[in-house]
């Protein structure tokens, strides 16, 4: 049934993993099963009713229901990270949940939801056990090692007696656990017709969980192994679902080609130079409704292209296989490697980088749709044979492609005469209202609050509305360049720096620097920053000058302001003080405004100097978990899993734990919310882990009671850092949510549903319009 050398590798694989303890032994997940079953088999729901079984199948707040531990109990009783995540979603996948904030019961859709009365309750839960009951009877009666016609009788009758769970995550996953020899424990779907396709296993042809079972049970027979063995061997090996695509790279009518470009740059490239740089776009309604009016208004019959280019742009991703096309004939097949890239390009300016693999010619065994652009290869026949070249894959050396220099053009100066400047909105209308009032202001809290985010962009405004009238993001590119340093040549209107334990008065104000004159050394007295700032500002009154201090805390504040302290107070601006190293008299204009930004989780404000405190006033920025508000990646609500992790940090890490929450920033992206699991996983591990490492000091205890026990391996004091592997984006998510499940019952978790974006690729396009190459 196995290709000889997929077989090898998978055998190979397969002892390394037994000798490393990767995966359970046959032992271990015997005692799993037996576990699960004496919990939540058909008989045990059999004796439950009313109320009691109930909160036994759906309370995510009960630790002892079954869809707790479907879904997130990962410790010695039942790793249940080990036998197939369910992750992606929230408590409504499960039909039923008890609502987090109010404790009522709850179904429906996402944008639909309604409460239900106990009872009402109650008869989804037995209608729910009764279906189990009878899918598992059914199961019972499948013979072993049953053939492909079993299996799809197997889904029509599932399909029959267990109407509302058999086409579900959890109760594909509920069947699996008591019949781990009759079924796979790949819950989705794609994901089971992945893994067939890259065992080089035609999928069978019909929808369903339970139709790609045989496949998988004859595998793991042929390599004697248990299928839970197999799948693990399957998701280290393959990784993530990734998709495969189809990329016309030569054209006849009328004659281009640009496979010679996409082999010298090691990319894959489309037309419609017209619609410009689609660097912003995401996979939503929103933004496909945008290309498309742009599409119309640059081309005649944008018909299936504003479907092509905006896959190409959103859709497509990292680790996808791409096919350049001739025709049916593929040139060569490569990895995309990176995201969307615009370059400046007459007709081929959109980009993907890409690995390239394999540079034979031939032709697909299936035809696919030859005249689009870009679509997805929907044919599994197609699919496997890209997979086959690829175990022996071959191809000539690439050139590398250049890069190409961007032109400058120097800013104008502003105009002169003083602006009122309007109230700014929000957290840049609080620091205003203090720096009107003080001329300095300190913006502190946690990290990852925005402090540095919000004081740029509160001076960015000051500044620009004093010099030009508006607001800075409605500035020109030049006119940008006067309100910001470009930290060259030009000093703006608002400049940045950063204290640190080394940064000192010479640095801020003046002193003597070294200077090597015809090989002799000698000092020579140099201006600070301030002192820089102060002069342009009292040579151009009718400007606000601005300097972010970042980290301000960092510094020894006494020693690098000095004298500077008489003088920064608002009343007594304009007045002059001798400097004692120059000599020369000094005075700190009315037009200069000072910002501050303070990490509390370094130093708490009441360990500043009180001369400093008394000449500057605060402004506290906490986490706000509204910012991320409605947004769910693969099931984790971010603004509710935020709350939770710094409520467990506020528990468990002590003295002053207040100040080291953190921050909503650390989940944003360009000021928004990341929208990619990817990018979320990376964040937690690179940033939000190793901060977390640093408050508990070690202490393993405090860590996996604010992280839990999924992410944190306690008795060996690490962290589990295997669940960011890519492959195990559903873990990860399961991992996350296990210390609060609850949250997946909120009603910013239940309430999202995914926007249509429009068709799939390769869906519903065979009438749009005939795409050519002069687009």
């Amino acid at each position: 049934m196995l290709n000889e050398r997929i077989k090898k590798d998978l055998t190979d694989r397969y002892q390394a993993m037994q000798t490393s303890g990767g995966l359970l032994s046959k032992a271990q997940l015997d005692a799993c099963y037996a576990t699960f079953r004496r919990r939540f088999g058909p008989d045990v729901l059999a004796s439950l009713d009313g109320e009691a079984l109930l909160t036994t199948m759906h309370d995510h707040g009960n630790r002892d229901s079954l869809v707790y531990w479907l879904e997130f109990k990962n410790d010695d009783e039942f790793p249940t990270l080990q036998f197939g995540s369910i992750a992606g979603g929230s408590a409504l996948k499960f039909g039923i949940y008890k609502r987090n904030e109010t404790g009522a019961w709850t179904t429906g859709s996402p944008q639909k939801q309604q409460e239900l009365s106990l009872s009402d309750a109650i008869s989804v839960a037995r209608r729910h056990r009764d279906q189990l009951i009878a899918g598992a009877e059914r199961l019972a009666r499948l013979p072993d090692l049953a053939d492909d016609d079993a299996y799809a009788q197997l889904q029509i009758d599932l399909a029959r007696i267990a109407p509302d769970i058999h086409d579900t995550a959890w109760g594909h996953k509920y069947f699996s656990l008591l019949y781990p020899d009759r079924l796979d424990d790949y819950h989705n779907p794609d994901y089971q017709r992945f893994h067939l396709v890259k065992m080089l296993l035609e999928p069978p042809t019909g929808e369903g969980r339970y139709i790609c079972a045989q496949h998988f049970i004859n595998a793991a027979h042929e390599l004697d192994m248990p299928i839970n063995h197999l799948t693990k061997l399957l998701n280290e090996r393959d990784g993530r679902p990734h998709r495969y695509w189809h990329v016309l790279a030569n054209y006849s009518d009328p004659p281009l080609r640009l496979w010679d470009l996409m082999r010298a740059e090691n990319c894959v490239a489309a037309g419609w130079a017209l619609v410009g740089d689609l660097s912003g776009l995401k996979y939503d309604q929103v933004s496909r409704n945008q290309l498309h009016a742009l599409m119309k208004q640059h081309y005649k019959a944008p018909g299936r292209w504003t479907s092509e280019i905006f896959w190409f742009a959103t859709l497509m991703a990292e680790g996808d296989l791409v096919l350049a096309m001739e025709g049916d004939k593929v040139l060569g097949i490569g990895r995309v490697s990176g995201s969307y890239q615009h370059v400046a390009h007459p007709r081929a300016p959109h980009r993907r980088p890409v690995e390239w693999l394999d540079g034979t010619t031939w032709t697909l065994p299936e035809s696919e749709a030859t005249d689009s652009n870009v679509r997805d290869i929907r044919f599994y026949a197609n699919q496997i044979e890209v997979e086959r070249r690829l175990l022996a894959p071959v191809w000539p050396p690439i050139a590398e492609g250049k890069s190409r220099p961007s032109d400058t053009v120097a800013p104008p100066r502003p105009t002169s005469g003083r602006r009122q400047i309007p109230p700014l909105p929000g957290i840049p209308g609080r620091v205003q209202a203090v720096l009107d009032r003080k001329r300095q202001v300190i913006l502190y809290g946690p990290p990852g609050t925005g402090k540095t985010y919000w004081a740029r962009l509160a001076a960015l405004d000051l500044a620009a509305f004093a010099a030009f009238g508006t607001a800075f993001d409605q500035l020109s590119a030049d006119q940008q360049k006067v309100v910001l340093s470009d930290g060259r040549d030009q000093a703006g209107l608002v400049r940045l720096c950063a204290f640190h334990p080394a940064y000192g008065y010479e640095d801020f104000l003046e002193g003597y620097r070294p200077l090597q004159t015809n090989g002799q050394l000698a000092f020579e007295r140099r201006d600070g920053i301030f002192k820089h700032l102060c002069d342009d500002a009292r040579n151009d009154p009718d400007r606000r000058y601005f300097l972010i201090v970042d980290e301000i805390n960092r510094g020894d504040i006494p020693r690098i302001f000095g004298e500077l302290l008489t003088v920064l107070e608002s009343d007594k601006r304009g007045r002059p003080i001798l400097l004692p190293l120059s000599g020369q008299p000094f005075s700190v204009p009315d037009n200069v405004y000072l910002i501050g930004t303070m990490n509390t989780a370094d130093r708490s404000i009441a360990l500043l100097d009180t001369a400093l405190r008394r000449r500057f006033g605060f402004v506290e920025l906490m986490p706000d978990s509204r910012v991320l508000e409605k947004v769910v990646i693969k099931g984790v609500p971010l603004g509710p899993w935020l709350d939770a992790l710094n409520r467990r940090i506020c528990e468990h890490v002590g003295r002053d734990a207040r100040n080291l929450q953190v921050g909503h920033a650390y989940l944003l992206d360009s000021g928004k919310p990341v929208a990619d699991f990817s990018r979320f996983a990376r964040i937690v591990q690179d940033d939000i882990i190793p901060l977390l490492e640093e408050y508990c000091y070690e202490d393993y205890d405090a860590l996996e009671k604010i992280l839990g026990a999924a992410l944190v391996d306690r008795t060996n004091q690490r962290v589990r850092h295997e669940l960011f592997d890519p492959a195990r984006q559903e873990d990860l998510a399961s991992a996350l949510l296990a210390p609060a499940p609850e949250i997946t019952a909120s009603l910013s978790a239940t309430s999202v549903e995914a926007e249509a974006p429009g068709e799939e690729p390769g869906a519903g396009d065979e009438n749009d319009d005939k795409a050519t190459a002069a687009a």
